[in-house]
C-alpha cells in the first residue's frame, strides 16, 4: 500500500474546482513547477483564509533574502519537525533540503541527529538554537544569542531562526492533528 492509497487529511479536502480562484491558481502553479500537488496545499485549502495567512507567513520566512541560506532554513524545519514527530514536514522538507543543499544524505542526517550530521559548526549552533526555541522557548536567554553571534549570525538571523522554528511548530501540530500524509513523490526527490 502506498501513501496515495490513504486519505490526504482526516478533515474534508475541497475539490480543486470548488476552491477560491486565488488558491486554485497558487496550487496549479505549484503543481506545474513540481509535477504534483503537495498535500499541505490540499489540506489547508479546507480553510481559505487560514490557507492565505499560512502561506503568506511561510513565504515571508522561507523565501526572503537573509543571512540564512534556503538550505539552512530547511535544516531548521527538518530538525525541529523531527522532534515534534511531524512525519509530513520531515519528509516534505527533507526533500526540499536535499534539493537545496544538493546533498542526498543531509536530510536523513539532520532529521535523525543533526549533531552528527555532515554540517558546519555554525549550522549546528543554528540548529541548537532552533531546537531550544522549538522545545523550550521559555528558557532562551541572552547567552543563546551570544552563541549565535559568535558564529557570525546577526540579530536578524536569530529572529529568522526563532520565527522559522516557531512557525513550523504550529505547522507540525496542525499536520499531526489533520493526519496529513506526505506525498509519495517527496520520498525520492533529491536522492539521485
Amino acid at each position: 500500500m502506498t501513501t496515495s492509497d490513504h486519505k490526504v487529511s482526516r478533515f474534508p479536502v475541497p475539490d480543486l474546482a470548488d476552491m477560491p480562484e486565488d488558491i486554485r491558481e497558487r496550487i496549479l502553479a505549484v503543481q506545474e513547477k513540481s509535477g504534483f500537488i503537495p498535500n499541505v496545499f490540499l489540506t489547508l485549502a479546507h480553510r481559505p483564509d487560514e490557507f492565505r495567512a499560512f502561506f503568506a507567513y511561510h513565504d515571508a520566512l522561507m523565501e526572503k533574502e537573509s543571512g540564512l541560506t534556503k538550505a539552512e532554513r530547511e535544516m531548521i524545519v527538518v530538525a525541529t519537525s523531527n522532534l515534534n514527530q511531524c512525519q509530513y514536514c520531515v519528509v516534505a522538507h527533507g526533500a526540499i533540503l536535499r534539493i537545496r543543499a544538493k546533498n542526498p544524505l543531509i536530510a536523513d542526517q539532520v532529521a535523525v541527529n543533526y549533531r552528527k550530521a555532515d554540517i558546519t559548526d555554525r549550522q549546528k549552533a543554528m540548529l541548537d538554537f532552533a531546537v531550544k526555541v522549538s522545545q523550550s522557548a521559555y528558557a532562551v536567554g541572552d547567552a543563546d544569542l551570544e552563541i549565535l553571534k559568535s558564529h557570525d549570525f546577526s540579530e536578524e538571523d536569530a529572529w529568522d531562526i526563532a520565527a522559522i522554528s516557531a512557525f513550523f511548530g504550529m505547522s507540525n501540530r496542525l499536520a499531526n492533528v489533520t493526519s496529513m500524509r506526505p506525498n509519495d513523490e517527496f520520498y525520492t526527490l533529491g536522492r539521485g
